[in-house]
């Protein structure tokens, strides 16, 4: 029996240890449901990437059939008012919503960080400063926040009258307001991470080799916690997917592109009066999935990247 036990102990402990992340994706493997919906959520990924170069829903603004023809063999998901292809459409508004997602989440996490690790490690009037600021902002629904910005970039213009100029408009809108809107959450958790942090023993070792304060932060103390970024990741993506939708839905997103926003608005008119439901049921469904997808994976992510789960 002794001899079993320190054969078995002899055999853990001649395990490579893994590192968080490798661990995190063992335990998410273990996870059929959740490596199922990373499946899904690749599918939209590859989607939005074959639109962007130009091999998928290359021609959606291009009349292959009769106006508001129901789905058949030829057209899965019908077409529109205009004899356009609904599937054509949706696979086209994979690409506006995930891009619009990714870039707002950037943006967010650009300045969320930042302010966050400030704020935590400096304390004092610097943190005051800084809560005081996010504080302000999480008072106001973020919804609301979103459309005030929204309404407020629009057609203006970034750099004027200088060589950078950039033109607000359409989906650029979106990315902006979006991410300018929605760092607060991101903020208040790194900073709670950090002020954690700062006391432990690698803070204080980098400190005594003379470490200036803003190395610690960027090369020590942030890699320590950006597992909690990649799970904020994963689990706003979805919330940002949805703020695209109700924007370009309100005529202040994307119009000069297919968006499900604007396909659940150009349906909303016909549906119940000639009983046109395929465009509608197309970006409903395609917004499911997607939504469900990403909602699953992040909480899997979640557990998987939590510390006291894996000490347990």
């Amino acid at each position: 029996m002794t001899s079993q036990l320190s054969d078995t102990t002899i055999a853990v402990s001649s395990r490579p240890a893994r590192s968080l992340w490798g661990e995190a994706w063992v335990r998410l493997k273990r996870n059929r449901l959740a490596m199922i919906c990373l499946a899904i959520i690749a599918v939209y990924v590859f989607v939005a990437i074959g639109v962007a170069v130009g091999l998928i829903a290359k021609d959606w603004n291009k009349s292959v059939g009769a106006s508001y023809e129901p789905p058949s063999r030829e057209h899965p998901f019908g077409t529109d008012i205009f004899g356009r292809s609904v599937l054509a459409k949706t696979l086209y508004g994979a690409k506006t919503s995930l891009t619009v997602a990714f870039v707002a989440s950037v943006i967010s996490i650009l300045i969320g960080v930042p302010l966050g690790a400030i704020a935590g490690y400096f304390g004092k009037w610097i943190d005051e400063v800084i809560v005081w600021l996010y504080s302000t902002l999480a008072t106001v629904p973020p919804i609301l926040l979103i459309l005030a910005f929204a309404l407020v970039l629009k057609n203006k213009v970034l750099f004027k009258g200088t060589a950078y100029e950039i033109p607000l408009h359409g989906i650029t809108t979106v990315y902006l307001a979006i991410g300018l809107t929605s760092w607060v959450g991101l903020c208040r958790l790194i900073r709670g991470e950090v002020l954690k942090h700062k006391q432990r023993d690698y803070v204080i070792a980098a400190r005594a080799f003379g470490a200036s304060d803003l190395y610690i932060i960027f090369r020590h103390i942030i890699p320590n916690v950006f597992h909690i970024v990649i799970i904020y990741f994963s689990l706003q993506f979805v919330g940002f997917i949805h703020a695209e939708v109700i924007l370009s839905f309100l005529g202040l997103g994307a119009k000069e592109q297919p968006s499900w926003g604007v396909m659940i608005d150009d349906a909303k008119v016909v549906l119940f009066s000639q009983k046109v439901w395929w465009e509608f049921a197309a970006a409903t469904f395609a917004i499911f999935f997607i939504s469900l997808a990403l909602n699953i994976f992040g909480d899997a992510l979640r557990d998987a990247l939590d510390p006291k789960l894996k000490n347990s």
